[in-house]
């Protein structure tokens, strides 16, 4: 509840000459009844609404939003739903703020012009490349990519914490398990109380041949990094012409920028007729506003040597530029087209994230990389914990099953004639030296004790169905015994070494970037590096 405050900044609680406090009321100074109030909010728009989560790289309405489509289970080969039904469904149960700001968030990473790999597969009108607004909810419909699918391996697995949601009537994950640096590979922006971010978009296959990097090498610089990850990979294409090495700063130090232009060719008309086309225009442009700025441009003479513009676009980009002569060279025309418009434009890069969850920093890429391998171990023993408890739980009914068989006419007798079956079962000493018992070296002594059954095994034994009671049956459940007690060894040979989680993790990591490779559609890198950094990046991974 407000209190009532007093005006003078040098008055205190103590203060004998202040007026008492009323019912309901708190008398505290102002600065610091100002002071904290604005902290919190401070702290809950960085934390809660603006910037990132180093480990998935989501902010909390992006984590909700797919969490609640999840729920919906909107797979990526399932149908597709009403985006008014899952906006209202992520403000209902998660995310208690107005449903636009929870559409547009959806809808922005449905489009694939602003989200290198898209988590939203949308069906309508998404808005597109040249500003156009997103249609109401009520007309679209969205469902997950099977990127976003792998945003959210592991997730009934325990591999993450959950924390209640804003009402206490349900739970929700505090980070989802991400099996790909997606801080990186999609990028971010946000502005908080203080502090900004903007991250650009990668390419997953070479961050993640730089995470693998670092496994193998955890002390590794950041300049040589740079040779997986030569720079941004911009969903819209373009040419990065930044320097190396203010690339490798900007990276290195979290900040810094990088230079991106359009791309282009040349088109012969014949007669010594040309004209320019541009293909790729920089990334988060307008193509609208850039045709505007461009005519401008013509119209008030500030690129003498322009004659012309035209938007001949489809589904591709392809604006064309005519030059007033056929004597014009079309590096000059670009150059002067690059300094007075953005066909060049440069891309900002603040790498602040919450490192832990809960800290915001300006990291180096490294740094974030680390932090993402870091929460994929804690993923990996999770998981492995959660596998290993229901290996037990299942053992514990297989050993109880196999007493049951060896036992079966004392077993049928109780269920038939005993008014407390469960309680006589786990009374009964059952005899393990069954003249069709298997060898003692199969059993694993029955949780209760020697010769009697568990509560768990109890009521399996009652819940077995009639057409069970089979020869064949033993058979297949001391296979299934078998294989599950070496699937358990295997998983506590996993805990106890380091070396073999880092090794399991690469191999998870291969098998992302096999899935989103150069083979997954739209995989391969789309904006272009100056040749001889090409180069460079191809004689280091032969």
């Amino acid at each position: 509840m407000w209190g009532k405050y007093h005006q003078s900044m040098n008055d205190t609680v103590d203060n004998p000459d202040a007026p008492l406090p009323q019912n309901g009321e708190i008398l505290e100074p102002l600065r610091r009844a100002i002071g904290e109030r604005y902290l919190t909010y401070a702290l809950s728009t960085i934390m809660h609404r603006a910037l990132p989560d180093a480990r998935d790289g989501l902010k909390p309405v992006h984590r909700r939003i797919l969490y609640a489509m999840n729920r919906l289970r909107l797979g990526s080969t399932g149908g597709f739903l009403k985006s008014a039904k899952i906006s209202g469904d992520t403000m209902g149960d998660f995310h208690p703020h107005g449903d636009a700001a929870i559409y547009d968030a959806m809808a922005r990473l449905a489009q694939d012009f602003n989200v290198r790999y898209p988590l939203v597969d949308g069906q309508g009108n998404f808005g597109n490349i040249d500003g156009d607004n997103p249609a109401a909810s009520r007309y679209t419909e969205a469902r997950m990519t099977f990127v976003a699918e792998a945003m959210l391996e592991g997730l009934s697995e325990d591999a993450v914490d959950f924390r209640d949601n804003y009402d206490g009537r349900l739970t929700e994950p505090a980070v989802l398990p991400a099996t790909f640096p997606n801080i990186l590979a999609n990028g971010s922006t946000g502005i908080a109380v203080g502090m900004a971010t903007n991250i650009p978009p990668h390419n997953i296959a070479e961050l993640i041949d730089a995470c693998i990097h670092l496994i193998k090498s955890p002390g590794a610089d950041d300049d040589t990094l740079l040779k997986y990850v030569p720079g941004p990979d911009f969903p819209t294409g373009g040419i990065i012409v930044e320097p190396r090495d203010s690339i490798a700063k900007a990276y290195r130090t979290g900040r810094g920028s990088f230079r991106l232009r359009c791309s282009y060719e040349v088109e012969d008309l014949g007669r010594g007729q040309w004209q320019i086309v541009v293909t790729e225009i920089p990334y988060q442009v307008q193509k609208s506003k850039l045709i505007e700025k461009i005519a401008e441009l013509i119209q008030t003479k500030k690129v003498p040597i322009l004659a012309d513009i035209r938007d001949e676009s489809a589904e591709d980009i392809r604006i064309v530029l005519e030059p007033k002569s056929k004597n014009v060279d079309p590096d000059v025309l670009m150059n002067m087209m690059y300094r007075n418009s953005d066909l060049e434009v440069r891309f900002s890069l603040n790498m602040n994230v919450l490192i832990d969850g809960v800290t915001p920093k300006v990291c180096s890429m490294k740094e974030v990389l680390r932090a993402f391998l870091d929460h994929r171990r804690d993923v990996l023993q999770r998981r492995s914990e959660y596998r290993m408890a229901k290996i037990d739980h299942r053992l514990e009914v297989l050993d109880g099953f196999i007493i049951a068989f060896l036992n079966l006419d004392r077993v049928i007798d109780i269920i038939r004639y005993d008014d407390d079956p469960k309680a006589a079962l786990m009374r009964e000493n059952w005899d393990l030296d069954h003249p069709r018992a298997f060898e003692e070296s199969d059993y694993i002594t029955p949780a209760a004790g020697e010769g009697q059954l568990s509560e768990v095994q109890a009521e399996a034994i009652l819940n077995m169905r009639l057409r069970s009671l089979r020869r064949l049956e033993e058979v297949e459940l001391t296979k299934e015994r078998d294989a599950l007690r070496d699937e358990r060894a295997g998983l506590v040979e996993l805990l106890a070494s380091d070396d073999l989680q880092w090794s399991k993790i690469t191999g998870q990591l291969r098998e992302t970037k096999k899935q989103f490779g150069k083979d997954y559609e739209g995989g391969a890198r789309r904006s272009l590096l100056p040749r001889r950094e090409r180069l460079k990046m191809c004689r280091w991974r032969r």
